[in-house]
């Protein structure tokens, strides 16, 4: 045994293994598999993830310019817009005025005297528009106080011509005669010479009774207690409502053979009573002319 173990011969070396083949990928690289079996998997997997990322930025997009436009101004936006137009405004202002300055300061001495020239010229100008101006309001003034002026005449003349053909109402000083005939004697005749005798001594308004007294006005004998004027009867007392000077138509009816006396002397009896203030009512109606009209001019 001992023998046999001191004679060994030479040990026979181990078998190296065999080099690996580089075309065969499954030898080469064992994670080669996986990474090919994962591959389409690895892409179908990643795909439907790229699709939501997309979304969140559409919808980013879609924010800001949801909170661009339409734009929103809301109070005090607005009071800040203002205030920076007018500093801007102000601003400009202020430049423009100090270039003017700058300009004058570097201005010659010839230049100047132009200015200050064309200055006066303008300033002369104004003032004749001023007073040209001035001039027209002042003729326009006068126009219309003129214009008031003959529309107050016009309706005074107005008054005055419906008073004197018996449209108007008229009052003022004047006198009353009241006539008393109890006998019946006094007839048409003997009213027109008294009312003759009136309009002579300056009466402005006449009225008998209630009919007003115009320049048409005609007496006619009626019935044996009264007389008619204007187609109206009119019995006694007559009551004469005169305005007019008291002072003039008085003596006017009481001259020696006058009115007073005629009356007297067919036992009437005439009362004059002066007042500082009568009434004459009475209205007529105006009658269309048939043949007169206005001539011209």
């Amino acid at each position: 045994m001992s023998g046999s173990t001191g004679t060994a011969g030479p040990a026979t070396p181990a078998e190296a293994p065999e080099p690996a083949d580089p075309a065969d990928p499954a030898e080469s690289d064992p994670a080669g598999s996986d990474s090919a079996e994962s591959g389409p998997e690895a892409e179908a997997e990643s795909g439907p993830e790229a699709v939501p990322a997309a979304a969140p930025a559409s919808d980013a997009r879609r924010r800001l310019r949801a909170a661009l436009w339409p734009p929103r101004v809301s109070r005090g936006q607005l009071v800040v817009a203002v205030l920076l137009f007018a500093l801007g405004l102000g601003l400009a202002i202020q430049v423009r005025s100090t270039n003017d300055h700058n300009q004058l300061r570097g201005a010659r001495q010839e230049d100047l005297v132009r200015i200050l020239d064309e200055l006066d010229s303008r300033q002369q100008r104004l003032q004749q528009e001023k007073t040209q101006l001035e001039q027209n309001l002042t003729q326009l003034e006068n126009s219309s106080n003129q214009a008031r002026d003959a529309q107050e005449q016009t309706r005074k003349k107005v008054t005055e011509l419906g008073v004197l053909a018996g449209t108007e109402r008229a009052t003022g000083p004047g006198i009353v005669l009241t006539i008393d005939d109890p006998q019946g004697q006094v007839k048409a005749d003997m009213l027109l010479d008294t009312l003759q005798e009136l309009r002579a001594a300056g009466a402005e308004a006449i009225q008998i009774n209630d009919v007003r007294v115009v320049a048409g006005t005609y007496f006619t004998d009626g019935s044996p207690s009264g007389v008619q004027i204007d187609g109206r009867s009119v019995s006694q007392p007559f009551r004469f409502t005169v305005v007019g000077n008291p002072q003039d138509l008085t003596p006017a009816l009481n001259i020696p053979g006058g009115v007073v006396r005629t009356l007297e002397k067919d036992q009437a009896t005439a009362t004059i009573t002066q007042q500082q203030k009568v009434v004459v009512d009475a209205i007529a109606t105006p009658k269309p002319l048939q043949y007169g009209k206005p001539a011209a001019k």
